[in-house]
């Protein structure tokens, strides 16, 4: 295994625990750790360690990984992978949701690296490849949008600092929703779980999980164009709370 791959690996062991060797091994080597948490491949540099996170920076990774985000949960929708009604509705509101965080996002000035998506066919292959896809990325979005907290807070207007924990929020909804539909505990959490602090690094495993921004990751996949995806992204009645509330302190 090489030291290019252990955090992606390192996080699906995490992930995945309470399971059978036999399917944590299964999963690793057929399936992509990761949906969200951000990809700038031709943007921005991978670093193992950087001294800050800049606020641009933060809202470009962002915004990356919702434009993945929305055509993961679109397509698996779409291919009817959550399997049930309750698992497919919530999938669609999470596809729904996906795509107005990175509206939002781009609205504050977030730049996707690229909007044609490689994404790994191991994802799309069965039920259980995509939830379990899922819950990993989005513990990647959890702690790249709790790294948004910190630099937002220290970086941005004052109104604007607890924006990203409302995206944190969301996504911990997503990851949690994700593991009840594999028979899971969806609330396993006290506290949200923060495994790196330089939002670079969610790049690092998105590049490890085999998927690319503007150009072909190294596993079996295929492209998607974000604005052909998002036309089919789904509307779910029930879906609220349509924009961020700044809160100025």
């Amino acid at each position: 295994m090489s030291d290019g791959f252990q955090p992606v690996y390192q996080t699906m062991e995490a992930e995945l625990h309470d399971q059978p060797a036999s399917t944590r091994r299964r999963f690793i080597a057929g399936t992509a750790a990761a949906v969200a948490g951000a990809g700038v491949m031709g943007a921005l540099p991978t670093r193992a360690l950087a001294a800050d996170n800049d606020v641009q920076t933060v809202l470009n990774v962002a915004a990356s990984a919702e434009v993945l985000a929305t055509i993961v949960n679109t397509v698996g929708w779409r291919r009817g992978l959550g399997g049930d009604d309750v698992t497919q509705r919530n999938i669609a509101a999470a596809a729904q949701e996906e795509l107005r965080h990175y509206d939002v996002l781009a609205g504050l000035g977030g730049v996707p690296a690229s909007t044609k998506i490689w994404i790994p066919r191991a994802v799309f292959e069965s039920r259980s490849n995509f939830l379990e896809t899922l819950v990993v990325g989005d513990q990647i979005f959890v702690n790249a949008y709790l790294i948004g907290v910190a630099c937002f807070a220290a970086k941005a207007p004052a109104k604007l600092a607890p924006v990203p924990a409302e995206f944190m929020g969301a996504e911990a909804v997503h990851r949690a929703l994700a593991l009840q539909s594999l028979g899971r505990l969806g609330n396993d959490r006290i506290f949200m779980r923060v495994e790196f602090t330089d939002i670079l690094e969610a790049v690092n495993q998105l590049k490890a999980a085999g998927f690319g921004f503007g150009e072909k990751g190294d596993r079996p996949g295929r492209f998607f164009d974000f604005e052909r995806v998002r036309g089919r992204t789904p509307t779910v009645e029930g879906v609220n709370t349509p924009d961020i509330t700044p809160i100025d302190c």
